[in-house]
């Protein structure tokens, strides 16, 4: 009984921000925080910021761009995060909104509706409510009989949802899911810290996922599968319910994202790499067998990285397809959002990976044929 990926969908806010929009708002920032301070800097009491630049940026992540919610937020140095309006309860959530979409693509690209989908799962670094879970939402904004439920592992939420799916239709609890990865990330981040400021960007992605006897021989068959997490705190977020309860309450800023990036860049792209070569091995595959690699969107250099050592050699940019200059890190969704925009070009039989990488440390891999 295998799954197949049948169809694919994406959405994406009507706005983007530049780099050199990002940094000009940044560097006014600074020059107000260190004009502000600079009595205390002066004395060593407070350490200066340093500007940035869009050069910098792009040459550390391959970074260009990012969509987000709301530009005007991010952009005002009084505030530097989204705004986000308050919707009542019987209104459908920003995030429910954001996935619907993309899942609704997603069911029309396989000439699909409501009454031909099993269940939905929601997996995405972040939950904007505790519940009703997302998915259910999207479940009843669609009209599907049957269940949802929500998941999160950080930037492998992604491919952690589509092995839950795959999982549930080989044995038999399904025959068609809708995995939707809704990341709004923007709110996450700490848009005042030089380091990460550029990294996120806002998006929703939806998998349609069959029983290959549903797929009536279209979509990209799934011939292999892992996951994997080993703790670490390089990564992380402390943001949650319990903030409003300790004592001393927690600063604002320090429910914000935040990570060692030199620590993650060392760590994790070994352990992706060696990953994916055990696991190839184990589904009888070989490095030549990949046609493309469509890997966690989170830094272009990581990518690289990963992908020199699975190939083995120098590849192409069609072998390893980079998104990040327009999406930035869309966090779960990045690998999916690759595979969506491009996953042309490939002959039946041909072979290639779905692989993300992230917080926890978390990855997971998805090797899918060409059918």
């Amino acid at each position: 009984m295998s799954a197949v990926i049948r169809s694919t969908g994406l959405w994406t806010p009507d706005e983007s921000v530049s780099n050199d929009e990002l940094v000009a708002c940044y560097n006014a920032y600074v020059e107000h925080f260190n004009a502000e301070n600079a009595d205390a800097i002066e004395r060593g009491a407070v350490e200066a910021k340093n500007p940035s630049s869009s050069g910098f940026i792009e040459k550390a992540s391959g970074i260009k761009s990012r969509y987000t919610i709301d530009k005007k937020g991010v952009l005002d140095i009084s505030r530097m995060r989204p705004r986000v309006k308050p919707r009542a309860n019987d209104e459908l959530s920003l995030m429910a909104e954001a996935g619907l979409a993309a899942a609704k693509e997603a069911l029309a690209h396989a000439g699909r509706d409501a009454a031909d989908v099993d269940a939905v799962i929601c997996s995405a670094t972040s939950m904007q409510r505790t519940y009703p879970c997302m998915a259910i939402e999207i479940q009843d904004a669609l009209g599907i009989t049957g269940f949802g439920y929500d998941m999160t592992v950080a930037c492998s939420s992604g491919t952690f949802g589509i092995i839950n799916a795959v999982n549930m239709i080989e044995t038999g609890m399904a025959k068609s899911v809708l995995v939707v990865t809704p990341e709004i990330t923007t709110p996450q981040l700490n848009f005042r810290d030089r380091d990460s400021h550029f990294i996120f960007g806002d998006v929703a992605v939806a998998m349609l996922i069959e029983h290959e006897d549903v797929a009536g021989g279209q979509g990209w068959k799934i011939v292999g599968r892992n996951l994997m997490t080993k703790f670490s705190n390089n990564i992380r977020s402390n943001f949650g319910f319990l903030n409003a309860s300790e004592e001393p309450e927690p600063d604002f800023e320090d429910r914000y994202f935040v990570q060692e990036g030199r620590k993650v860049f060392k760590e994790v792209c070994p352990m992706v790499a060696e990953m994916i070569l055990t696991d190839m091995g184990n589904f009888g595959l070989k490095p030549s067998d990949m046609k493309r690699l469509w890997l966690h969107q989170a830094n272009i250099n990581m990518n690289m990285m990963v992908a020199k050592k699975v190939f083995g050699r120098e590849f192409t940019e069609d072998e390893a397809p980079v998104i990040l200059d327009e999406f930035a890190n869309t966090a779960g969704a990045g690998s999916l959002v690759a595979f969506h925009r491009h996953h042309d070009g490939f002959e039946v039989g041909e072979k290639g990976l779905i692989c993300s990488f992230g917080a926890g440390y978390s990855a997971g891999t998805v090797f899918v044929e060409k059918l």
